[in-house]
């Protein structure tokens, strides 16, 4: 294998020029473990089941899948540029798609200046893979810490955060997000000798499970400590697109105008109902891009420029998205109307989940299987979303999240068997 180091501010990657030897090569495979983010809920959600038969016909509110119909403009697109598969793309993504993208930014934040499609922002396929090896990227970038490098993880979270951690050998702390702080991780808790060693954080708004949205003043906040200590701020803005009342704001916007130490993670999925084309984007602190396209360059997986093509009509057209909002929050108002003020629930700011308090009717787990037995309704416990905290706590013990991703009549259908049982 033909590999040199290239060597960012505090670590190398690597490229393809020089030989390793042969005795590096026959090195022993180190035994792997669980990552830090754990093992994969939806594993843990079939185990828990495995040995129970579903009460009625199932209806799966466990994976966050859109259902809704991909656009009208995704099949004319990929016939356009078929031919375009016959060539290896670049990882730093088509020049269409980086431009498209920037003009979306500008049209979507109120930044200040214009996204610099050239530099400032980097295809990905799908934001998990994104998100994932940008933790490698940064502990390689981000200047030495003082003491063991950690990362800071928002507790329910996304396990690409922990494996990320894990990958790029940095402590995962897990900052917990519960009702009393808004369910975001509470900022002003945090010690200055944890963010003196902190690499980087990784904040999604709207959050995933509980949609809260975090307000202009905690991203602004959030962006000074990063300034101040020196780390990256990661913030997976995946779900920005399907919201209530107003338009989340986003961490380019706390950063604008040089985005320095922030990068924003957005995806095609769940904002086109596109999970299965694998195209999302980075936009950002340039100079953090740069390390990281080296990285990209020879790790990441490539995007097919057709599929960069569908991205690029994607990010130019709003009528999809403003129809796919609608639908959602068609589904909110039967959860307003159907479960009401049981279990907790608030309408969410923003995603398409219900995170629901089941403390009373015997936490996670427990209420997970019987809705599963007496309902046939699948979804997913919190405890399975989150990790226990020092004090032996985890934020999402007393909750299940239900993605309302099904059309209406499922939707009404599942959650008038979640109340029949429940109570």
């Amino acid at each position: 294998m033909w590999l040199k180091p290239w060597c960012g501010q505090s670590g190398p990657f690597f490229s393809c020029d020089r030989m390793f030897s042969m005795s590096a090569a026959h090195q022993p495979i180190p035994s792997c473990s669980a990552p830090a983010g754990g093992r994969s809920p939806f594993v843990r959600l079939t185990e828990l089941i495995a040995d129970i038969k579903p009460g009625k016909p199932v209806i799966n509110l466990s994976v966050g899948e859109p259902q809704h119909p991909i656009p009208s403009f995704v099949g004319p697109e990929l016939q356009k540029h078929l031919d375009e598969f016959g060539r290896y793309p670049a990882n730093k993504g088509t020049e269409p798609f980086r431009r498209a993208v920037a003009v979306w930014l500008n049209r979507r934040y109120r930044l200040g200046r214009a996204v610099d499609p050239e530099h400032e922002v980097l295809v990905l396929s799908g934001t998990r893979e994104g998100l994932f090896l940008a933790g490698i990227a940064a502990k390689r970038y981000v200047p030495a810490r003082a003491g063991k490098p950690a990362m800071l993880i928002p507790n329910p979270f996304y396990a690409a955060y922990g494996a990320g951690a894990a990958a790029a050998d940095c402590e995962p702390v897990y900052l917990p997000a519960r009702k009393a702080s808004g369910f975001l991780p509470d900022l002003d808790a945090l010690s200055d000798e944890l963010l003196a060693r902190t690499v980087a954080f990784y904040i999604a708004s709207p959050s995933n499970p509980q949609g809260a949205v975090a307000d202009f003043d905690y991203l602004t906040k959030l962006a000074t400590l990063a300034r101040r200590f020196g780390f990256l701020v990661f913030a997976d803005e995946c779900y920005c697109e399907i919201y209530h009342r107003d338009p989340p704001r986003g961490m380019l916007e706390a950063s604008a105008p040089e985005f320095k130490n922030v990068v924003a993670f957005h995806s095609l999925s769940k904002r086109s109902n596109l999970p299965g084309l694998r195209v999302g984007f980075a936009a950002g602190d340039r100079r953090f891009l740069a390390a990281f396209l080296e990285l990209r360059n020879v790790a990441a997986p490539q995007v097919p420029a057709p599929a960069q093509h569908v991205g690029a009509a994607a990010y130019g057209d709003e009528k999809h998205v403003e129809e796919n909002r609608r639908l959602y929050n068609a589904k909110f108002d039967l959860a307003d109307q159907i479960v009401g003020n049981r279990y907790g629930y608030r309408r969410p700011a923003g995603g398409f989940f219900l995170w629901l308090d089941v403390s009373a009717h015997g936490g996670s787990e427990a209420v997970t299987r019987r809705l599963w037995q007496e309902a046939g309704v699948r979804v997913v416990p919190g405890r399975y979303l989150a990790r226990e905290q020092d004090d032996g706590s985890n934020p999402g013990a007393d909750y299940i999240r239900v993605a309302m991703v099904q059309d209406k009549e499922a939707t009404a259908e599942a959650l008038h068997r979640i109340v029949a049982v429940l109570g």
